[in-house]
């Protein structure tokens, strides 16, 4: 896998492409001279998290037939500072599932569990440097 990344102006903000060739817009604060043009790359690292295991969750629901009308994930994440330098890396993370439709709850926490024990390469990642919890709803 290899992406890239192209300065876009003369500050922080970047332009991503994957093999996708979808762009997605990368940039910084304005507390820090950027422009706010793009998602931070933290923000993606939880996005990608999202996306990872929403689209296992989604696979495994639709082969058990049950119908998803909507589904909203919100990935929180908490971060610490490392002694010494400037780096915070994210030491908890939540993923909440909100779903919609016609779904049995037990076979929702077991394509949540199947995404997050054995498929979600973004789950396996992330869960060495942070705990990762989830936690689902049902149309609320």
């Amino acid at each position: 896998m290899k992406v890239e990344l192209v300065r876009v102006d003369d500050a922080f903000h970047f332009e991503a492409n994957g093999a996708s060739s979808v762009g997605v817009n990368i940039d910084a604060n304005v507390d820090i001279g950027g422009h706010n043009l793009g998602a931070r790359p933290m923000e993606l690292l939880l996005m990608g998290l999202g996306g990872c295991t929403a689209i296992d969750v989604i696979l495994v629901l639709k082969k058990q037939r049950q119908v998803i009308e909507d589904l909203r994930i919100s990935v929180e994440g908490e971060r610490v500072q490392v002694e010494g330098t400037e780096m915070k890396p994210f030491r908890k993370i939540n993923v909440h599932f909100a779903f919609k439709g016609t779904i049995d709850p037990e076979k929702i926490e077991r394509a949540i569990k199947l995404s997050m024990e054995k498929y979600c390469s973004a789950t396996a990642q992330l869960s060495a440097s942070a705990e990762i919890t989830h936690s689902y709803s049902l149309n609320q």
